[in-house]
């Protein structure tokens, strides 16, 4: 009964934590996708184009790059609300995720666009296509394959990087087990289950969930091993 008592708070507030963590996936997978089309274009205007539009993609670039994400948060949720564009959370994480994560993909894209040779472009002029056609269908899919790896670590990036969003009012699992905790002071309890639906399941309870037979198996191994040390130390002492 007393454990139940203890639990009550933590599961009437698991519906909350559980959406604030499928928020968080929400505004770190759309801002990827427009991060992705934004960052595209950039290194595009960067490699095939000159005058303003290549001084903005290049400011674009290096600010996302050489600014604290907190500070480009900030400018979204203060900087743009001292001329009176006021935004909500929600899309002052989006806009900020957005700004860093096409700065970042675009100087990978570009890297992408030099990897690929020119004489495939030449190549697929000289049979007819457009310039179009030659980067949908021959070039962008090669760079695409080239920074697979790096759009990867970007969206990882953007999930970690929409923990910032607490500061500007945003609803995300770092955010809220502090909140909820207030009342029953169970800190601790609120973070593991914060972590364990956002992350994926603690070591304890995919122990309990999956192969318990290894798990055992790990645990008397390493009980073994602490008393095997164990004693060797009283021997030792003696």
């Amino acid at each position: 009964l007393a454990l139940t008592a203890r639990c009550r708070p933590l599961c009437k507030s698991l519906p909350d934590l559980l959406e604030a963590a499928l928020l968080t996936l929400q505004v770190a997978v759309l801002a990827i996708i427009l991060g992705i089309s934004i960052g595209l274009c950039l290194a595009l205007i960067r490699l095939n184009m000159r005058g303003p539009l290549r001084w903005i993609a290049s400011t674009w670039v290096e600010l996302a790059r050489n600014t604290p994400a907190l500070f480009q948060l900030f400018f979204f949720g203060f900087g743009l609300g001292a001329f009176g564009l006021h935004l909500s959370p929600y899309m002052i994480v989006l806009a900020g995720l957005t700004f860093n994560c096409a700065g970042y993909l675009a100087e990978n894209f570009r890297g992408g666009f030099q990897a690929v040779p020119d004489t495939q472009i030449r190549a697929s002029r000289s049979l007819g296509m457009t310039a179009w056609q030659a980067y949908t269908r021959i070039v962008i899919p090669q760079v695409f394959r080239i920074v697979y790896h790096p759009i990867t670590n970007q969206m990882v990036w953007a999930v970690l990087m929409s923990s910032l969003g607490m500061l500007v009012g945003f609803r995300q699992p770092s955010g809220e087990p502090p909140f909820f905790s207030s009342r029953p002071f169970r800190i601790l309890q609120y973070f593991h289950v914060t972590t364990d639906h956002t992350y994926g399941p603690a070591p304890g309870r995919s122990c309990r969930a999956g192969a318990g037979r290894r798990c055992r198996a790990r645990r008397h191994r390493l009980c073994h091993a602490g008393t095997l040390f164990a004693s060797r130390q009283n021997t030792a002492l003696r």
